[in-house]
């Protein structure tokens, strides 16, 4: 059995609480990411500027909020 194998075993058996604390120190640990290999970043940036061109595109937080409402609905 590996090393990793060996901690994931451990950590398995950790509470769920201890589990979560756990993830989020090692997540903390690591480095931000440096590659945006699904092109995330440039989408939120072609929107960030296409909301500075044309406000109106955006949506409030009322439709925001009623749009998502009917997403979880269908």
């Amino acid at each position: 059995m590996t090393r990793l194998q060996q901690l994931e075993q451990q950590a398995g058996q950790l509470s769920e609480n201890e589990r979560a604390a756990l993830a989020s120190r090692l997540l903390a640990s690591l480095p931000p990411v440096l590659a945006d290999t699904d092109g995330g970043v440039a989408e939120a940036k072609r929107r960030d500027a296409e909301l500075d061109a044309n406000p109106t595109v955006g949506l409030t937080d009322k439709q925001f909020h009623a749009a998502v409402s009917a997403a979880r609905k269908r």
